[in-house]
Parts: C-alpha cells; sequence; structure tokens
C-alpha cells in the first residue's frame, strides 16, 4: 500500500522533469503526504501535459457522498480493470501522482517501524494513479487514488504491498488518451519493470499526518 510519500524538491526542477506545460499555482514542498490531503498531479488533456492538485483519497463520479474518499487512497491494479470504482478510470481517466519517496511501515510482533523508500537512480518519480470527478448539487471535487501491486523482493522485506513507480520512458504512455481501453492498461502495468530501490527506517513522528518538517526524513537511530 502506500499512505504517506514526500515531495521535497523545487518547482522548477519539477516542471522540467514533467514537462509541465501550465503554471502550477501554490506549489509547497511537503514531508509528509498524508489521504486528505490536495496533491501535484499530471494529468494529459489531449494536447500536453498539465499539472494540477487533486485530492488525495478517489470518490467515484457515482458516489452517494464523500465517504469512500476515506478508504480509496489506494487501489489494487490487478483487479482495479474490473471493479466499476476503477474501470472507467483505467480507461480514461489516469494521472501520474509525483513523489520522490514514500513511506512504508514494516510490522513486527514488537514493532510497527517506519521507513523511507527512494528510487536508488533518479529523485523525483511518478506513481501510476487514477482520477475522478464527483459532484453533487454546487459542489464539485476532483479526486485521485494510487495503484499498487504485489512488492518485489526488495519490498517484501518491509511490507507485502508496493505503489506502482512508473520507469520514465513509460509515464508519457500511462497518461495518453490513446490507451483508451481498461484492459489494455491493466496489461500495460503488468509489464511495468521495477527500478532498484533503497530505504532507511525513521522515526514514528511521521505517523502523525501534522508533523511536516525535516525531522520526517531524519535517519532513525535504534
Amino acid at each position: 500500500m502506500c499512505g504517506r510519500y514526500t515531495i521535497l524538491v523545487d518547482e522548477e526542477k519539477l516542471i522540467e522533469a514533467f514537462q509541465i506545460q501550465n503554471k502550477i499555482n501554490d506549489f509547497e514542498p511537503s514531508y509528509n503526504v498524508a489521504p486528505g490531503r490536495k496533491i501535484l498531479v499530471v494529468i494529459h488533456d489531449g494536447k500536453e501535459r498539465r499539472a494540477g492538485y487533486l485530492r488525495w483519497g478517489l470518490v467515484p463520479s457515482w458516489a452517494k457522498d464523500e465517504k469512500m474518499a476515506y478508504k480509496i487512497f489506494n487501489a489494487r491494479s490487478e483487479t482495479a480493470h474490473e471493479k466499476l470504482s476503477f474501470q472507467n478510470l483505467m480507461a480514461r481517466k489516469r494521472c501520474l501522482i509525483i513523489a520522490d519517496s514514500f513511506y512504508e511501515w514494516h510490522k513486527t510482533e514488537e514493532t510497527n517501524q517506519p521507513y523511507r523508500i527512494q528510487v536508488e537512480d533518479r529523485e523525483l518519480f511518478a506513481f501510476a494513479g487514477l482520477w475522478d470527478r464527483w459532484q453533487q448539487g454546487d459542489k464539485v471535487i476532483f479526486t485521485c487514488t494510487v495503484l499498487t501491486r504485489e512488492s518485489n523482493a526488495f519490498m517484501q522485506n518491509i511490507h507485502h504491498r508496493m505503489p506502482i513507480i512508473l520507469p520514465k520512458d513509460n509515464e508519457e504512455e500511462w497518461i495518453r488518451p490513446e490507451m483508451n481501453r481498461a484492459m489494455n492498461a491493466y496489461h500495460f502495468l503488468q509489464c511495468i519493470e521495477m527500478e532498484p530501490l533503497t530505504a532507511y527506517p525513521v522515526s514514528d513522528y511521521i505517523n502523525k499526518a501534522k508533523n511536516n518538517d525535516p525531522t520526517c526524513i531524519e535517519v532513525f537511530k535504534q
């Protein structure tokens, strides 16, 4: 799963790395991005890449209320093409969720130790995500979720699930509108080769979403 991540680079580097065509308003780095927050994503509008903010925690367009958002901050890539909540989104509403590390907890009988995980050979990366628009009366919200998969050999030592990190060469294909069938998106994700990762322990200071400062990423020394 993926329940927390970081995005610490400056705006110029981010715009260059993801070839963003529009201005990003009110960009702020974060040491502890949590579900329920507005997060930076990139979509393809049919002509160009565009960046903007969506709330993390999916509310499908057909939902009766917003409560589902607290349950759907992750979606299983293995079944997303089959489920009502995600099927249409896999075909038509895919996004890049920008990050530079994520946190995961390794649970044992004695502890629940958090780790910060990074891609070994590049600073910035993107999770494969899905988004949707929900409206009730005059209220409109745009939300998203992170797609996950079974952990690779490296991550199995920490947790049995992990977010899908798209290789740089696959980012454009993931958001291009030409891939307009859920099954095609499913097969695309199954073929993704995960890049080498690194990890180090951090303190449980990150467990509280309100904590958002450099202490979050400090190495935890037992």
